[in-house]
């Protein structure tokens, strides 16, 4: 019991990192999507720690679970994770949406520790079930984790992706999603409202669990134990806020393309309780 609590707060203190890195790299490179990588921090430090079986070291042994971020345009937040876990150099944080830099603004299979290059919506979920398919037709033992977006869910390749999933009782496969709520131009409620998104879900024939995407514990033990249910794909929706951590990007739209000034950098890394 202590070396989980101890392991809970290690995941907290490395989500708090990852939402500092967001805000200077976004920050440094005049770019956006600041919000996105904060709502799924507490997610991609808990997988990350915990549920990915990775090496840095070997970053692409055979045998490794592959995890695709299909909320591509979120890039800072797992590079950001990359880095803390030295997959490669963290100087590199500082070319972010930079010309000529190491990391470009959306998340890039040229970096080490990256499946898969996204940015477009709705390709990471069809990939990923791609990637499945071919683990079961090889008997490998490898998990495939995506991460997608509201707006993800708002793409008809992602059904399709999510119907051929079921067919194929691709029990490895798992799909986390970042429940925000608030996409692009909006919130999800008034684009294509995905509700009732665990309803629809299971009559796919998926495992679904519905968690809190900002309590560690939660995340953890939704994702500890997989398959949800028995030879069908796990859907985790983890509902989440937009900005998580820093009071004035807090659940609002325009932190989907906003970034810090000099004046409110200084504030968000009072409130994170931690800098880069």
């Amino acid at each position: 019991m202590k070396q989980q609590k101890e392991d809970f707060t290690k995941m907290r203190e490395l989500a708090a990192r990852i939402r500092a890195h967001a805000v200077t790299m976004t920050w440094r490179g005049k770019s956006g999507h600041v919000g996105s990588s904060l709502s799924m921090a507490d997610i991609v430090s808990v997988l990350y720690l915990s549920i990915l079986r990775i090496d840095p070291a070997n970053p692409r042994n055979p045998d490794r679970d592959r995890f695709i971020l299909s909320k591509g345009h979120a890039a800072a937040g797992v590079y950001a994770a990359l880095a803390e876990l030295n997959f490669f150099p963290k100087i590199w944080l500082e070319t972010y949406y930079g010309d000529g830099g190491k990391l470009s603004g959306h998340i890039s299979h040229y970096v080490p520790g990256v499946e898969f290059s996204t940015g477009s919506l709705g390709h990471g979920l069809p990939i990923g079930t791609g990637m499945a398919l071919h683990a079961k037709r090889k008997k490998k033992k490898h998990r495939v984790i995506v991460l997608v977006s509201d707006g993800d869910m708002n793409e008809g390749s992602s059904w399709e992706a999510i119907m051929f999933a079921a067919t194929q009782h691709l029990d490895n496969l798992t799909v986390i999603l970042d429940a925000n709520r608030i996409q692009a131009l909006g919130r999800t409620k008034d684009i294509i409202d995905l509700e009732p998104l665990a309803e629809k879900l299971r009559l796919f024939h998926w495992g679904v669990r519905e968690i809190n995407g900002h309590d560690i514990r939660e995340i953890y033990q939704s994702l500890a134990k997989l398959p949800a249910e028995k030879n069908r794909p796990t859907f985790v929706i983890a509902r989440t806020i937009k900005g998580k951590g820093v009071s004035f990007f807090e659940d609002t739209v325009a932190c989907h393309y906003r970034h810090c000034d000099d004046i409110q950098l200084e504030q968000a890394y009072k409130e994170l309780g931690v800098r880069p």
